[in-house]
């Protein structure tokens, strides 16, 4: 018994040990925690005390109960002896070096109380190239009361993007408060360019209210007088204000519009200024309520404060100045340790006065007419499209008007009557363009689709040799040749697709982001600009199905990846291929409408029935009415207007800039400057043998104005026929072919064999053939009697060498094309049977057809007639010709030719349907080229041989 209770204390020694332990153990990690925990926040509070400055904290009613805390009152002591023993410290370098900071950080308004542009008429738009805006405007000068000698420097407040400003005064410094007001005011409608500042004026004592020197100002609207029982109105103003600009200018991402200046290098809202005179007394909480959010919210919207003896609280930046009655004052930029001495008003006579100048010169700029030259800038290429692209359009009111094409306004659509204007406001667009961004930045696409030639001034001419530096394609006279408009949309979405993968590569979604994380990558922004687009929806077939495809795709997504499409019209109204897709045009959000333009803007939007001549009405929120700017637009089209600007950025062009392509739908191309004509050559002695000749039979419609081309191997159905009565197109084809052909082999390596049987005024085959002999290549010429004869003898000729075992590879003769002219008229002569062959001269055309290309004869013959083609080659036949061109023949006529395919075309002049079985799924318009055969005589075969 005793043993046990002798173990039972022991144990209970040995717990009361452990208890005692941990008791201890945990009283130590919560005296620890709770130090840390008060260090922690001793530190936090004194980083906010610091950071704020001791004498603001004590304003600060977020910091009042912080304040109170006994245990935090180290902190405060601590945080007021570091600031007493740094102003005790003031030096005599001091006062300098604050004089230079001040001047540094307000340009030109700290130097001196009145500066010399005072009371003048400013000049500055506020961009960069003008000095910027001011981030310090002066209100007077300081002494340090702690100083042993007080050595006065200049001090200023912050406004306009920086602080509001708010002034406490006595009964005896109310007139300094409103002379203060006054010259602040003035000092800033002087430094900028009138009508960049905006003022807006309420006294609740006064009817008129306050500031009577600075009324001048509101014959240009650059003052208004709010009554004084009607805040609400001024308030509601404002809040409206900001609200528009968050929906509609700030929809890029961008926080305020001083940031939205910085990117785009120009102020597009004017300033908004605001002051507000009391009495002392708070107003009604619901204009207390409304005031406190516009205070909060306007910096960033170009709305500033300035707050006159009228109590407020907000959470926003407010620069604080107490008046007091011996005309010194205490402001929150210098803290209570120096008294400011604010500098006198400007003479009483003087300030109407420059406030008339100031309206005057607004005036003035209103009524002057703008030029060509207003849209430019002061020095070319000095702009960045990175975050989009912006250019003065016109003017209203003496104010530029501009167009701004980003990710946020992606696409414009113009609209206008027949005369209105339209192509003189695309040259203003584009002129302000070239001129502000490089070609590295920017490039153009224009098509028009008029018949006429009004952006052929962008490329090279015969009298003219400047061409525009961004212009990458000039297309005039496409009016007729719609794939030409298919053939640009399909390059602009392979163009975007290739930025989208690269931009995936690295993970970024936008160009500005883009050219960021490839700064090596040539990415500039492109502008397509299609005048008269509604021709390209003009009929019901293919051509407006895949058009309406494309322009949807790229409208919806080449905004990312820096693809603008401008698109001209006289009415949209007819586009029968975009009813029931509003997507489209719901991405045309920037709108322009000349004078009687219809259903460009919304159709409760009818400003543009009632603006008059060189006016149009600028809108950036897709036609609704509030987003309505009117613009007079310059002329840009005389003498001396865009065509000098284009000399002047050629002349400034970089070395390695190529010229534009130039496709002119009313011109014939030259066989002779074709790109694929050029590159034919006859192959080296290790590529013979695998040498596939290549015969150009034209041009066709797409973006690198490559040939139609027809590879003719040593296999079934490589031959060509050209079908149609149009004996300049046909003889073309022909021509282009055999020229083609002979460029790739050297002089005696090919046989070439001409029959005519056609009535040619011209005599293009007897031509044709003189221009193959002087390229020293064998040649036969025949007319129309030696045809049967021609024909028997090439069938027999290869059927013999079908026949035969014995030829080796050595013995094979070389290659050989027949160029028939006419074919259709030797049909009568080939369908009797030669008694000594056995059969018709059709079937020897037929053996040749099928059997000659395998051994390198191939027929390229014209038939001006599809049927008599398609009768004589019956039964399996036509499968021989594995290529065509047609000229002046119906698509339904065609489709037996092109595996059955049901083909919608219909002739067109100078245009034919180009089709190969083994290289195209579908047949293209081509171009026929001008062979440029020269007429020289030649040797007629004698008909009786």
């Amino acid at each position: 018994m005793n043993r046990r209770d002798e173990r039972r204390r022991r144990i209970t020694e040995a717990f009361e040990d452990f208890r005692s332990t941990v008791a201890r153990a945990l009283g130590v990690a919560v005296r620890q925690h709770t130090t840390a925990h008060q260090t922690h926040a001793e530190r936090v509070f004194e980083l906010w005390l610091r950071d704020a400055g001791v004498d603001r904290a004590m304003n600060d009613p977020e910091l009042a109960v912080a304040l109170r805390n006994p245990a935090l009152q180290p902190v405060v002591q601590r945080a007021a002896q570091d600031r007493d023993q740094h102003f005790a410290g003031w030096t005599g370098t001091m006062p300098a070096e604050l004089t230079e900071l001040v001047a540094t950080a307000s340009p030109g308004s700290a130097s001196a109380p009145y500066p010399e542009w005072l009371g003048q008429p400013g000049k500055r738009d506020g961009s960069s190239e003008d000095g910027g805006v001011p981030e310090l405007w002066r209100i007077g000068t300081a002494v340090m009361d702690s100083a042993p000698v007080p050595e006065p420097f200049p001090v200023a407040v912050p406004l306009l993007d920086g602080a509001h400003l708010h002034i406490t005064s006595s009964p005896e410094s109310r007139v300094d408060a409103e002379n203060l007001v006054e010259t602040l005011l003035l000092r800033v409608l002087s430094y900028f360019q009138p009508g960049l500042v905006q003022v807006h004026v309420w006294d609740v004592g006064a009817l008129t209210g306050s500031l009577p020197g600075l009324y001048p100002l509101t014959r240009a609207g650059l003052l208004t007088v709010h009554d004084p029982a009607r805040l609400h109105d001024l308030l509601d103003e404002f809040a409206e204000h900001i609200r528009r600009i968050h929906t509609s200018v700030l929809v890029d991402g961008r926080r305020s519009i001083g940031a939205l200046q910085s990117d785009t290098g120009r102020r597009g809202e004017p300033w908004r200024v605001a002051v507000l005179f009391g009495n002392r007394s708070a107003l009604k909480e619901e204009d207390q309520q409304k005031l406190q959010r516009i205070a909060r919210n306007g910096l960033s919207c170009g709305v500033q404060l300035i707050i006159v003896d009228l109590p407020i609280t907000v959470n926003s930046a407010v620069e604080t100045l107490r008046l007091d009655d011996d005309q010194t004052a205490r402001c929150s930029m210098t803290g209570p340790q120096a008294t400011v001495y604010l500098d006198p008003g400007l003479p009483r006579e003087k300030v109407p006065r420059a406030c008339n100048a100031i309206a005057d010169e607004l005036l003035a700029r209103r009524s002057r007419v703008c030029s060509f030259d207003d849209l430019l800038p002061n020095e070319p290429w000095t702009y960045h499209s990175a975050a989009g692209l912006q250019t003065p359009i016109g003017y209203a009111d003496g104010d530029p008007i501009y167009v701004s094409l980003g990710d946020g306004s992606p696409h414009a659509l113009i609209g206008g009557p027949s005369g209105s204007g339209k192509t003189n406001l695309l040259y203003a667009l584009l002129g302000g363009l070239a001129a502000r961004y490089s070609p590295n930045e920017l490039e153009f696409y224009v098509l028009d689709f008029k018949e006429g030639v009004s952006f052929a001034q962008f490329a090279p001419g015969r009298r003219d040799p400047s061409w525009l530096p961004h212009a990458r394609l000039v297309g005039v006279n496409v009016n007729q040749d719609r794939e030409f408009g298919v053939a640009l949309l399909r390059y602009l979405s392979e163009e975007m697709r290739r930025r989208a993968e690269r931009a995936k590569q690295h993970e970024v979604t936008k160009l500005e982001e883009l050219r960021i994380e490839d700064p090596h990558g040539r990415w500039p922004r492109i502008v397509a600009v299609i005048d008269e687009f509604q021709y390209l929806f003009a009929d019901r077939d293919e051509v407006t199905n895949l058009a309406a495809a494309l322009l949807e795709d790229v409208a919806r997504r080449g905004r990312s990846q820096g693809i603008h499409l401008v698109l001209s019209s006289q009415d949209i109204s007819g586009i029968e291929a975009f009813w029931g897709k509003p997507a489209i045009f719901e991405q045309f959000t920037v709108r322009i409408a000349l004078p009687k333009a219809r259903r460009v803007l919304t159709e409760v939007n009818q400003t543009a029935m009632e603006i008059p001549r060189r006016h149009a009405v600028i809108n950036h929120d897709s036609g609704v009415p509030h987003g309505n700017e009117v613009a007079r637009i310059p002329d840009a089209t005389a003498r001396g207007t865009s065509d000098r600007l284009q000399i002047d950025l050629w002349e400034r062009r970089p070395s390695n800039l190529t010229e534009p392509r130039l496709f002119d739908g009313s011109n014939t191309p030259m066989l002779r400057t074709l790109p694929d004509y050029l590159r034919l050559a006859p192959p080296d002695a290790a590529h013979a043998a695998r040498h596939v000749p290549r015969a150009l039979l034209g041009q066709v419609i797409d973006m690198a104005g490559s040939g139609a081309v027809v590879p003719l191997a040593a296999s079934p159905g490589r031959n060509i026929a050209v079908l149609g009565s149009v004996l300049r197109d046909a003889t073309s084809v022909l021509a282009s072919a055999a020229l083609s052909l002979a460029r790739q082999y050297e002089p005696g390596a090919v046989e070439f064999t001409i029959v005519s049987l056609i009535d040619d005024p011209e005599d293009t085959a007897a031509d044709l053939a003189a221009e193959l002999r002087r390229a020293k290549h064998t040649v036969e010429f025949k007319d129309g009697h030696q045809v049967r004869k021609l024909i028997d003898k090439t069938a027999q000729s290869l059927k013999d060498r079908l026949e035969s075992v014995e030829n080796s590879e050595n013995s094979e003769p070389g290659p050989h094309y027949l160029l028939l002219f006419g074919m259709d008229s030797a049909h009568p002569r080939l369908e009797s049977r030669d008694p000594g062959l056995g059969r018709t001269g059709l079937d020897s055309l037929r053996l040749v057809l099928k059997h000659g290309p395998e051994l390198h004869t191939h027929v390229i013959g014209w038939w001006r007639s599809t049927g008599r083609l398609k009768a004589a080659l019956a039964m399996g036949g036509l499968d021989d010709i594995g290529a065509w061109v047609a000229f002046d023949v119906h698509g339904q006529e065609l489709g037996s030719l092109a595996a059955n395919q049901v083909i919608t075309w219909s002739p067109r002049p100078r245009r034919g349907l180009f089709f190969d079985r083994f290289h195209h799924a579908k047949p293209q318009v081509v171009i026929p080229c001008d062979a440029d055969v020269p007429a020289q005589p030649v040797d007629r075969p004698d008909p009786a041989e």
